[in-house]
C-alpha cells in the first residue's frame, strides 16, 4: 500500500479561503481540480441544460404527443438501484402528467439484463398492449430485443448511460450521454440522471403547448421534486461525480434534509439507521443503495420501485422493511461466497497474474459483483467473479483498478475470441459478461493476455490518496460539519487524512471482526474506529489513514476518527 499525498495550488486554495470558503475545505477542494467557488456551488442554476443532450427535446415531443392522446407508456428497466431509481422517476413524472404508465422490470435470474428479445415479447404482450417501450439503464446494446419490439409493431425509446457499441439499435429515439455524436459535457450521469433530463424535457414541452394546464396534470408538481431519487440512483451506481452529478445529488439530498421528499426515501434511510434530516453520500452508498439493490439481486425489483413511487407511510415502511430483510440475507449469502473465493485465489490464482477469474457452480449470480469488489480491494487486480447460467453459459461480473477500462477490455477479449462472449457491457470500473459453455479456460486466458498489454507492474500497486494532516484546531466537529456539507462520491472522494498517533487503547469489538482505538498526538487524545480489521494488534505508534465524523452516544456528539489504514509508524 502506497500512501500518497494529494497535490493542491496553494494559490487557488487562499482564492477560495477569501471567498469564504472553510480553509480545510478550500484545500480539499482545491486537490480535486476545483478553482472558484463557483464549482462548488452545487446549484441547479450551475446544471448543464437538457437542450445539451441529443434527442432529449425529440424524445419529449414523442411523448407529449403520447401523454396527451393517452398512449400506452411501458417503462423497461434494469434490475439494480439505478434501474429502480430511473424507473421511480419516469413514472412518477409520466404520472403527474396524466400519462397511461406502467413499467416491467426483468427478474436477474430468470431473464438477465436488458431488453433481450424474450422480454421484447413479454412486454408486447402485456395487458394493456404498451405503445411505446421505454428502456431505462439499458437499451444502448439491446440490439435484438428492439428489432424483435419493432418486429412486434411495438417502437422502442432507449433512455440508458451505458457505452455503446460499433453502432447503435434501431430505436425510435435514443438519448444517451455516451451514445455517438452526444456532446453532452457530464458523460458520467447515471441512467437515473439521464431520465431525470428526458422528463425535465417532457415538462417544458408541456407547458409550451399550453398543457401546463392540462386536465390529467397535476398542478402541484415540479420536476425538481424528483431530485431526491435521482440522488440515491446517482450516488448508489457509483458514476463519477462531476460537477453536473454533483449539483443533482446535492439538490437532491438538501430536499431529503428538509423533509421535501417521498415516504419510500426516509423509510429507507430510517430502516438503514440514518436520520433522513442529517443524509449523506455515505449513508445512501453504505445504507439505502445496498438495500434496494437487494431486492434485484436475490429477488424482483418490484418491491424497490413501489417502495420510491408509494405516497402511503405505512405502506413504505412495510416495504423497506422487506427490503432490510433481503438485505441481510444477502449480506449472509455474500459472506460466504467471499470466503470461498478467498480460498480459491489461494489455488486458483497464480500470485504473479494480472487478473482474477474465479468461478463456483454453486454461487449466486446476484452476488457475484459484490464479491468481485471485495476481492479486487485484496488482490487489488481487475476480477470476475462467475457463476452458472442457463445452458451451461456463466454469467459474470467484473471489477477493475484505475488504469484498465474493463467495458473496452471485454471488447478486445470479444474481437479476438469471436463467439466467446454472447453478451457484455457495462463501464470502466465495473462490467457484465456472460461466457459461452464451456469457454471458462479460454476467457481467463484472454483476459489475462488483455491486462497484461493494457497494464504496467506499477499499475498494480494500490496507491491510498490521502488530503495531507490537520493542526490540533483543525481535528474538530466544525471541520467534521463543513466537510458533510459537501457532495463526495466516485472520481470526487471524501477527504481522509493521515498522521502519526501513540496508540493509548486498542481493543476488539463486533465480535472481534471491528478494532476501537484511543489515539494520541502531541497530549490530544482521539476516539477512532476501524471497521473490518483483521491484521491484529496495531504497534505502539501508527500511521493512520483517517476521515472524521461525528460520533452521538446517549445525547452527546464528539469527534470520531474512521480509520481506513493502519501500520506501523
Amino acid at each position: 500500500m502506497n500512501i500518497v499525498e494529494r497535490k493542491f495550488s496553494p494559490s487557488s486554495a487562499l482564492m477560495l479561503m477569501k471567498a469564504g470558503v472553510h480553509p480545510v475545505l478550500a484545500r480539499v477542494l482545491t486537490a480535486r481540480g476545483v478553482k472558484a467557488k463557483e464549482e462548488a456551488a452545487q446549484t441547479l442554476d450551475h446544471l448543464i441544460p437538457y437542450t445539451e443532450l441529443l434527442n432529449a427535446t425529440k424524445m419529449a415531443s414523442i411523448l407529449a404527443d403520447a401523454v396527451i392522446t393517452q398512449k400506452r407508456l411501458l417503462i423497461l428497466a434494469d434490475y439494480d438501484a439505478d434501474g429502480a431509481t430511473a424507473c421511480s422517476v419516469g413514472v412518477r413524472a409520466l404520472k403527474a402528467f396524466g400519462a397511461n404508465v406502467g413499467y416491467l422490470i426483468p427478474n436477474r435470474l430468470e431473464h438477465g439484463y436488458g431488453l433481450t428479445p424474450e422480454i421484447a415479447r413479454i412486454a408486447c404482450a402485456a395487458e394493456p398492449r404498451p405503445d411505446y417501450i421505454v428502456t431505462v439503464d439499458n437499451g444502448i446494446a439491446s440490439h435484438a430485443g428492439i428489432a424483435e419490439a419493432n418486429r412486434l409493431g411495438v417502437p422502442v425509446l432507449v433512455t440508458d448511460h451505458h457505452l455503446p457499441g460499433d453502432t447503435h439499435p434501431d430505436a425510435a429515439c435514443i438519448v444517451n450521454p455516451n451514445q455517438h455524436g452526444c456532446t453532452f459535457a457530464s458523460k458520467a450521469m447515471a441512467g437515473c440522471g439521464v431520465m431525470y433530463y428526458v422528463m425535465w424535457a417532457l415538462q417544458d414541452e408541456l407547458i409550451a403547448r399550453g398543457h401546463d394546464g392540462y386536465e390529467n396534470m397535476d398542478p402541484n408538481f415540479a420536476i425538481d421534486d424528483l431530485l431526491p431519487i435521482v440522488a440515491i440512483g446517482t450516488v448508489a451506481d457509483v458514476v463519477a461525480l462531476d460537477a453536473n452529478n454533483r449539483i443533482l445529488v446535492n439538490e437532491g439530498i438538501t430536499r431529503i434534509r428538509k423533509g421535501h421528499s417521498f415516504a419510500g426515501v426516509d423509510a429507507l434511510a430510517k430502516i438503514s439507521g440514518r436520520s433522513p434530516r442529517e443524509l449523506s453520500t455515505s449513508d445512501i452508498a453504505f445504507g439505502i443503495g445496498p438495500r434496494i439493490n437487494a431486492a434485484g439481486r436475490l429477488e424482483s425489483m418490484d418491491a424497490g420501485v413501489e417502495t420510491l413511487t408509494t405516497d402511503s407511510v405505512a405502506r413504505a415502511e412495510a416495504l423497506a422493511q422487506i427490503l432490510h430483510d433481503i438485505n441481510d440475507r444477502r449480506k449472509e449469502i455474500e459472506g460466504e461466497m467471499t470466503d470461498e473465493a478467498v480460498r480459491r485465489l489461494l489455488t486458483d490464482v497464480q500470485p504473479d497474474r494480472y487478473t482474477a477469474v474465479l468461478h463456483a457452480e454453486d454461487w449466486h449470480q446476484g452476488v457475484i459483483g459484490i464479491v468481485a469488489g471485495r476481492i479486487k480491494e485484496r488482490i487489488w487486480r481487475p476480477t470476475f467473479v462467475l457463476a452458472n447460467g442457463k445452458n451451461g453459459e456463466l454469467k459474470g461480473s467484473g471489477r477493475s483498478i484505475p488504469g484498465f477500462h474493463l467495458r473496452d477490455a471485454l471488447d478486445m477479449v470479444d474481437r479476438r475470441c469471436p463467439g466467446l462472449l454472447p453478451k457484455f457491457g457495462g463501464h470502466a470500473m465495473a462490467a457484465g459478461v456472460t461466457v459461452r459453455a464451456g469457454g471458462l479456460e479460454e476467457f481467463t486466458k484472454a483476459f489475462e493476455q488483455v491486462a497484461r498489454e493494457l497494464l504496467k507492474p506499477s499499475d498494480l500497486l494500490q496507491n491510498l490518496e490521502v488530503d495531507g494532516a490537520l493542526d490540533a484546531g483543525e481535528m474538530s466537529l466544525e471541520t467534521v460539519k463543513v466537510i458533510k456539507s459537501q457532495v463526495w462520491g466516485q472520481a470526487f472522494p471524501e477527504p481522509a487524512f493521515c498522521d502519526e498517533f501513540r496508540v493509548v487503547e486498542a481493543r476488539p469489538i463486533g465480535g472481534g471482526q471491528h478494532l476501537r482505538l484511543t489515539l494520541e498526538k502531541n497530549g490530544q487524545r482521539y476516539q477512532a474506529v476501524k471497521f473490518r480489521h483483521a491484521d491484529g494488534t496495531p504497534a505502539a505508534k501508527v500511521k493512520a489513514v483517517f476521515k472524521l465524523d461525528a460520533n452521538t452516544f446517549r445525547d452527546e456528539t464528539n469527534l470520531q476518527l474512521l480509520v481506513e489504514h493502519l501500520e506501523a509508524a
